[in-house]
């Protein structure tokens, strides 16, 4: 029985990676798109690019595993009730009870999983990630300097140059300054420079014109050898992340929630919630996998197939899950409900145990149906 147990353990790990690889490669196509959209946009690189990439795939594989150990189950319990192992086991008198630990070591492998993303690798990249992302908006030439594109760097302001040297200078330089109602700028130049005063930074146009038109639509221009705007304020930033909760590690979640609710600028609600989910999806890991098991467990083998009892698992999946994300917003207005959010594991279990005593008294239903 060992030997079986390790041959059905083996081929759920199997399909197992096989169904994660799928999953994060189709949801992180869709998340890429995105992400170079906005990124490759601002004159960011490649590398910055695959750096956002790495940083954001701890939470896409936490969306993906329950998912791929849920279809793993269900994948490996269909092959081995249509090459008949499963009915072999349990005419040798093995009980569903029995032929369910494979499918529990299984989910506990898979909830360890999700335990060590959870609780350690999704705060560190977030956290990680949001300092990227300040250090990238501080800095000048992703947020302005980007040839031959209209770019936005402040409401009301308009920037374009045609074209950036080697050496930095700016060539076909325009400027639209909005940010005044009652009147308008616009500036055009042959060549801009960014120059650095201190904290301040400045665009010096040579060889250029300033047309300014005011409420009465008068227009007035002027030529000039030089100007200087100064643009400090289009490139402010915050120099330090905003302090939230999802960046720090389960073990510092676990002191008085209205003092680490004070100090992230948040509620007790959302200290407890996300100290709480990330044990909870440990726990559904395994309840994902088992529900897929004993489903089909259940159903037994079919000539006509196990479809069925397929679409049954899938929609109970949803189900659980879907009420999973619903008791969110209970916790977050009371840290004291935190323990339904183990509610959804709690009721798969139940619901685990009752399709395999189903599946280990077969007989009582007959009876039950002969009765009726």
């Amino acid at each position: 029985m060992a030997k079986f147990d390790r041959y059905m353990l083996s081929q759920l790990l199997v399909l197992f990676g096989f169904f994660a690889l799928v999953l994060v490669a189709v949801f992180w196509i869709n998340r890429a798109v995105q992400l170079v959209d906005r990124l490759i946009s601002d004159g960011q690189t490649a590398l910055v690019f695959l750096e956002f990439t790495a940083l954001g795939l701890p939470r896409l594989i936490t969306t993906v595993l329950p998912i791929a150990a849920f279809a793993a189950s269900v994948y490996v319990t269909n092959r081995l009730n249509n090459e008949s192992e499963l009915t072999v086991m349990q005419a040798t008198g093995t009980s569903p009870w029995r032929l369910s630990r494979p499918v529990v070591v299984f989910g506990v492998i898979a909830g360890c999983m999700m335990t060590v993303l959870s609780h350690f690798l999704i705060p560190a990249a977030a956290a990680q990630l949001s300092e990227r992302e300040i250090a990238i908006s501080r800095n000048v030439t992703s947020r302005l300097l980007t040839e031959g594109t209209f770019l936005t760097p402040a409401l009301g302001i308009t920037f374009y140059t045609r074209a950036i040297s080697e050496d930095g200078v700016l060539r076909g330089v325009f400027l639209a300054d909005r940010r005044e109602m009652e009147k308008r700028v616009i500036y055009t130049a042959a060549e801009a420079y960014l120059v650095r005063d201190g904290d301040g930074t400045s665009l010096i146009m040579v060889d250029g014109l300033a047309q300014r038109m005011t409420m009465g639509q008068r227009l007035s221009t002027a030529k000039f050898q030089d100007f200087s705007f100064d643009i400090s304020d289009l490139l402010k930033q915050n120099d330090t992340a905003d302090p939230s909760i999802k960046f720090l590690k389960s073990a510092d979640l676990m002191g008085d929630w209205a003092h680490i609710a004070a100090e992230n600028n948040t509620t007790p609600g959302a200290v407890a919630e996300e100290l709480h989910s990330r044990f909870a999806r440990s726990t559904f890991c395994i309840v994902t996998a088992l529900i897929g098991f004993a489903t089909l467990l259940v159903g037994g083998f079919s000539r006509f197939g196990v479809w069925r009892e397929i679409v049954i698992a899938f929609v109970m999946l949803v189900a659980l899950d879907g009420a999973r994300s619903g008791l969110t917003g209970i916790v977050l207005n009371d840290a004291v409900m935190w323990p339904i959010l183990y509610g959804p594991s709690i009721v798969g279990a139940l619901t685990v145990t009752g399709l395999l005593w189903a599946a280990a008294h077969p007989t009582f239903w007959r009876r039950a149906k002969g009765a009726t």
